[in-house]
């Protein structure tokens, strides 16, 4: 029997999902076979509307290997495990003569503990916390959460927590899930034979397609130990995302409360003199944290060095002890000691890690109004880790809207630990960069449009003459604004401003639940939706409703941002641009993600505005507008209004 094409594959599954085949997809979906064929290495930039899914998806499933696709966002795991893939497999049975499985795999927290929901947490008398189901009251807003989990857990069939709807408090849910290292293992658990966690993981190993998140890839790159079956291909989309949550989970914290709750934890489970110990240890750092002032620590002060000492070798004594001690008035004794461990663990963990000192980690504090201080740790890069520990098994696709920024692939490709493309060398990775474009014509569709005539934004202080061409491009367009703001005080700060002067229904981040505001805001074309960074990327509003997006300056990391000035630093230390390669690159990357706010569909129309003249003035303007897309460029503020009036009579 003759093995069916790979564009006949593609055209059953574009059917299927009720779509249109581009050319763009074709060529994607041809270079990712290619690719997963000689096991080698791909980065693609595939625009908005190109329906990227499948053009990664059909040739990963014709291949025929196990193929785990890990995305940043929710909503694209959502979209993937619901409908294209359950879709493209009934598409192509017939023509594979096979049915590919799926499954969706998380962390152990991300699933409903039964353990937890029956047992109860652990108590800590200390604290006057007792069991949540007994004296949590079922009028008050947590016991009627966690009364509905009990409900839900009896029909549930993954016990994952974004099945469950409406969804539950942060604080609520951790009374009914676990940590891997909380976790007493199926073994030994009486609920295990039930477990949510240990099915996801049971359909995964059978699964030919796994569905995870960028922070459960890192976790297994990251901790030797494998959370996610073998498989020979990975798909990493929304690859935009993939530095910072590998970072994310790369980073270790101590705070005051993190190092009491573990001593708490572990004070009934050994004997007084080692709890005393950890206990002496744990108020010398608390002390020490008061006096904290937030910045980055080049060098770890001596007072600080002898207080994390002194905090491994009491937790390391604590969690020799922890393994021989039996207390009859435990309950539970096997769940308190896991947790009792798990705490400490971290404690110790991190604490050595800082008190080692590594020129590979950063090290800071950090306050925050409502939680105090915490001491920091963060790795300096994670290039080193995802060359090691992503590009040498197997084949690996990265794909995103944003990969080429100035131009070209090599500064993402550089952050992920790949050499520029076309080196070759033993140890190097072979990868090549493909841009299919998009389906929508760019200059036609939407304008770049800089304030060139304003003031350049300083750190602090109010910009009038911003908030004043603000008003006049929200008016002009008739509402229907996303304002991106770099910071959630501008945000409320232009909320506030343009509530007292205009007519039109502002909605602010904060205010609402994102999707209860994004749905407000594609309800009613006259709304205008302000927030921060973190709506850049999940705003997805096609047609009328969104035709102006507004950027109230070039989104450059804060110049005290420890992370972002050591790694600026180390660049430059060792010969480069440290401001191209890490500011520059960061802004880039928010612009572009910014601006693919604006064109979602081929009928879209309107106007991207950047409230900062330095897009036009600065030496750096050229490289961060080549990472946007190819808009009709202008800084005529006349030609602009008129073009956004335009644009609204047309869209009535």
């Amino acid at each position: 029997m003759t093995k069916p094409s790979l564009p006949d594959l593609l055209h059953a599954a574009v059917t299927a999902v009720g779509g249109t085949e581009r050319p763009g997809q074709v060529t994607m979906a041809e270079t990712v076979a290619e690719v997963v064929d000689d096991g080698s290495h791909l980065l693609v930039q595939a625009g908005t509307g190109t329906g990227k899914s499948l053009g990664y998806l059909v040739p990963a499933l014709a291949h025929g290997e196990r193929v785990v696709v890990a995305t940043a966002t929710l909503a694209l795991q959502r979209q993937l495990v619901q409908r294209d893939l359950p879709r493209t497999v009934e598409a192509l049975h017939p023509l594979l003569r096979r049915r590919p499985e799926f499954a969706m795999l998380k962390g152990r927290s991300n699933y409903l503990c039964l353990h937890r929901l029956h047992e109860g947490v652990p108590q800590e008398e200390e604290e006057g916390l007792f069991d949540p189901f007994e004296a949590a009251t079922p009028t008050s807003r947590l016991g009627k959460d966690l009364l509905r989990m009990r409900d839900w857990a009896d029909e549930t069939e993954t016990g994952d927590r974004d099945d469950l709807t409406p969804g539950v408090s942060d604080r609520a849910w951790s009374q009914v899930s676990v940590s891997s290292r909380e976790c007493l293992g199926a073994s030994k658990c009486a609920y295990g034979a039930e477990c949510f966690a240990e099915a996801a993981r049971e359909r995964a190993k059978l699964a030919d397609v796994v569905v995870t998140n960028h922070a459960l890839l890192a976790i297994d790159a990251i901790e030797g130990a494998p959370v996610l079956p073998s498989h020979e291909v990975l798909v990493i989309d929304e690859a935009h995302e993939l530095v910072s949550r590998v970072t994310g989970a790369a980073t270790g914290e101590l705070t005051p409360g993190s190092v009491n709750r573990a001593v708490r934890r572990a004070a009934k489970l050994v004997d007084e003199k080692v709890a005393d110990a950890l206990q002496t240890a744990a108020e010398s750092f608390e002390r020490l944290m008061e006096l904290a002032l937030p910045g980055r620590l080049e060098e770890i002060p001596e007072d600080l060095g002898y207080a994390l000492m002194a905090l491994r070798d009491a937790a390391r004594t604590v969690i020799t002890a922890l393994g021989n001690t039996r207390d009859k008035s435990v309950q539970d004794e096997d769940a308190v000691r896991k947790q009792a461990l798990a705490a400490v663990e971290n404690v110790h963990a991190v604490a050595e890690r800082i008190a080692n000192g590594s020129e590979y980690d950063v090290v800071w504090y950090e306050r925050h109004d409502r939680f105090g201080a915490s001491l920091r740790v963060a790795p300096l890069s994670v290039s080193g880790l995802l060359r090691e520990k992503l590009f040498t098994e197997r084949s690996v696709v990265l794909t995103s809207a944003t990969l080429k920024l100035g131009g070209d692939f090599n500064g993402v490709a550089a952050s992920l630990g790949l050499s520029p493309e076309g080196v070759e060398g033993e140890d190097v990775p072979q990868w090549k960069g493909l841009d299919v474009g998009s389906p929508f014509d760019y200059p036609k569709q939407g304008i770049l449009y800089v304030g060139k005539h304003l003031a350049q934004p300083g750190r602090e202080g109010s910009r009038t003459d911003m908030l004043d061409e603000l008003a006049e491009l929200v008016e002009a367009a008739g509402g229907r604004t996303l304002g991106l703001f770099s910071s959630m005080r501008a945000a409320q700060g232009a909320a506030e401003a343009l509530r007292e002067r205009l007519d039109h229904p502002i909605l602010l981040q904060g205010e609402e639940t994102l999707g209860e505001l994004i749905r407000a805001f594609a309800e009613d074309p006259r709304t205008c939706l302000f927030g921060t960074l973190s709506l850049w990327q999940g705003v997805d509003v096609p047609g009328p409703s969104c035709q102006l997006v507004v950027m109230d300056r070039i989104p450059f990391p804060r110049p005290d941002d420890p992370l972002m000035s050591a790694r600026q630093k180390a660049v430059e230390e060792g010969g480069g641009n440290g401001f191209m390669a890490v500011a520059a690159t960061h802004a880039a990357l928010l612009m572009a993600q910014g601006a693919g706010r604006l064109v979602r569909a081929s009928g879209d129309r309107g106007v991207v505005a950047v409230l900062d003249p330095r897009l036009a003035t600065a030496r750096y303007g050229s490289f961060l507008r080549a990472s946007m897309p190819d808009f009709w460029y202008t800084v005529d503020r006349n030609q602009v209004r008129r073009s956004l009036a335009a644009i609204d009579a047309a869209a009535g």
